[in-house]
Protein backbone atom coordinates (compact mmCIF):
# COMPACT_ATOMS: atom_id res chain seq x y z
CA UNK A 1 0.00 0.00 0.00
CA UNK A 2 1.17 3.41 -0.76
CA UNK A 3 2.18 6.01 1.60
CA UNK A 4 -1.10 8.50 1.69
CA UNK A 5 2.43 11.30 2.57
CA UNK A 6 3.32 10.59 -0.98
CA UNK A 7 0.01 12.07 -2.37
CA UNK A 8 0.56 14.96 -1.28
CA UNK A 9 1.59 17.55 -4.08
CA UNK A 10 2.15 20.78 -1.76
CA UNK A 11 5.59 20.43 -0.33
CA UNK A 12 6.83 23.41 1.69
CA UNK A 13 10.11 22.46 1.16
CA UNK A 14 12.24 19.27 -0.56
CA UNK A 15 14.90 17.76 -0.93
CA UNK A 16 17.50 14.23 -1.97
CA UNK A 17 16.38 12.62 0.49
CA UNK A 18 12.85 14.33 1.92
CA UNK A 19 9.97 16.41 2.03
CA UNK A 20 7.78 19.18 4.01
CA UNK A 21 4.29 19.49 4.16
CA UNK A 22 1.70 20.57 6.42
CA UNK A 23 0.24 18.18 9.11
CA UNK A 24 -3.25 17.21 7.70
CA UNK A 25 -4.28 16.98 11.41
CA UNK A 26 -2.49 20.14 12.96
CA UNK A 27 -2.64 19.87 16.54
CA UNK A 28 -1.09 23.55 16.30
CA UNK A 29 -0.95 26.71 13.76
CA UNK A 30 1.83 25.69 11.43
CA UNK A 31 2.66 21.92 12.79
CA UNK A 32 4.58 20.52 9.75
CA UNK A 33 6.19 16.81 8.91
CA UNK A 34 9.34 16.22 8.12
CA UNK A 35 8.66 13.02 5.37
CA UNK A 36 11.75 10.67 3.64
CA UNK A 37 11.06 9.99 0.17
CA UNK A 38 11.84 6.44 0.44
CA UNK A 39 9.17 4.48 2.96
CA UNK A 40 10.17 2.60 5.70
CA UNK A 41 8.25 2.48 9.62
CA UNK A 42 10.84 3.33 11.91
CA UNK A 43 13.08 6.70 12.35
CA UNK A 44 16.19 3.82 13.58
CA UNK A 45 15.84 2.80 9.90
CA UNK A 46 17.30 5.19 8.34
CA UNK A 47 20.12 5.69 6.39
CA UNK A 48 23.23 8.15 7.62
CA UNK A 49 22.60 10.11 4.36
CA UNK A 50 18.49 10.15 5.19
CA UNK A 51 19.58 11.06 8.78
CA UNK A 52 21.35 14.14 7.35
CA UNK A 53 19.24 15.09 4.84
CA UNK A 54 15.94 15.18 7.06
CA UNK A 55 17.68 17.44 10.06
CA UNK A 56 18.76 19.88 7.37
CA UNK A 57 15.22 20.06 6.58
CA UNK A 58 13.56 20.13 9.90
CA UNK A 59 16.17 23.38 10.78
CA UNK A 60 14.89 24.76 7.57
CA UNK A 61 11.27 24.10 8.23
CA UNK A 62 12.37 24.99 11.87
CA UNK A 63 13.20 29.11 10.61
CA UNK A 64 10.30 29.14 7.87
CA UNK A 65 7.86 28.32 11.03
CA UNK A 66 9.81 31.21 12.95
CA UNK A 67 9.25 34.20 10.66
CA UNK A 68 5.77 32.79 9.59
CA UNK A 69 4.10 32.04 13.03
CA UNK A 70 6.63 33.40 15.74
CA UNK A 71 5.65 30.48 17.75
CA UNK A 72 7.34 30.60 21.35
CA UNK A 73 9.20 27.54 21.18
CA UNK A 74 8.56 23.86 19.28
CA UNK A 75 8.43 20.08 20.09
CA UNK A 76 10.02 17.50 17.86
CA UNK A 77 8.56 14.09 17.53
CA UNK A 78 8.71 10.77 16.11
CA UNK A 79 5.97 7.83 16.74
CA UNK A 80 7.92 4.60 16.44
CA UNK A 81 5.87 1.26 16.53
CA UNK A 82 1.91 1.05 17.11
CA UNK A 83 2.30 1.29 20.93
CA UNK A 84 4.21 4.56 20.49
CA UNK A 85 1.07 5.77 18.63
CA UNK A 86 2.33 5.63 14.97
CA UNK A 87 -0.48 5.19 12.35
CA UNK A 88 0.74 6.48 9.18
CA UNK A 89 3.84 3.54 8.97
CA UNK A 90 5.79 5.61 6.43
CA UNK A 91 8.12 7.25 8.81
CA UNK A 92 7.65 10.98 9.54
CA UNK A 93 9.27 13.95 12.20
CA UNK A 94 6.66 16.65 13.53
CA UNK A 95 7.97 19.68 13.82
CA UNK A 96 4.54 21.23 15.88
CA UNK A 97 5.41 25.02 17.00
CA UNK A 98 3.82 26.13 20.87
CA UNK A 99 2.17 29.11 21.19
CA UNK A 100 2.42 30.90 25.14
CA UNK A 101 -1.06 29.82 26.77
CA UNK A 102 -1.63 26.93 24.11
CA UNK A 103 -1.96 25.02 26.58
CA UNK A 104 -2.63 25.74 30.53
CA UNK A 105 1.18 24.39 31.37
CA UNK A 106 3.72 23.11 29.34
CA UNK A 107 5.59 22.19 31.47
CA UNK A 108 7.14 18.77 30.64
CA UNK A 109 6.39 18.90 26.95
CA UNK A 110 6.84 15.30 25.34
CA UNK A 111 6.35 14.12 28.61
CA UNK A 112 2.71 14.48 28.40
CA UNK A 113 2.23 11.54 26.18
CA UNK A 114 1.20 9.52 29.17
CA UNK A 115 -0.89 11.57 31.78
CA UNK A 116 0.11 12.38 34.83
CA UNK A 117 4.11 12.13 33.55
CA UNK A 118 4.79 15.97 32.59
CA UNK A 119 4.72 17.23 36.44
CA UNK A 120 7.67 15.72 37.95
Amino acid sequence: MSSPFLKVKERIFENSVGFVIYDKFAVNKGHCLIIPKREYADYFDSTDEEIIGLNKLLFQTREYLKEKYNPNGFNVGINSGEYAGQTVFHMHIHLIPRYKNDVKNPRGGVRNIIPGKGDY
